[in-house]
């Protein structure tokens, strides 16, 4: 049993695929045919790009543009909090230390 490769498309491929359809005037069913691409996908890639222009298809394993600010603003909160609470318990260290 072998396992099938996964085939990865690069940005530009991706957009040039979904123009097939939205300016060429290709059906999906067409489009997908034409370019070896399941039918799903390219439906899938057509409303990711009319959804979102600017962050479709950012990458692989990489996350959309709001979506990586979000998740380095939550680490960063974190770090903060932890800072925060060594230095609450190193205060209270040294108050004691003054008694």
């Amino acid at each position: 049993m072998s396992k099938k490769k996964r085939k990865s498309y690069g940005r530009e491929f991706k957009v040039e695929a979904v123009g097939l359809i939205t300016e060429k005037g290709y059906s999906i069913a067409e489009a997908s045919r034409n370019l070896g691409i399941d039918y799903s996908v390219l439906r899938r890639w057509k409303n990711q790009l009319k959804n979102d222009l600017k962050n479709a298809f950012p990458g692989k394993g990489r996350l959309r543009a709001p979506d990586e600010e979000f998740r380095r603003l939550k680490r960063d909160f974190e770090r903060v909090k932890e800072e925060r609470d060594i230095l609450k318990k190193a205060l209270a260290y040294f108050a004691e230390d003054q008694k």
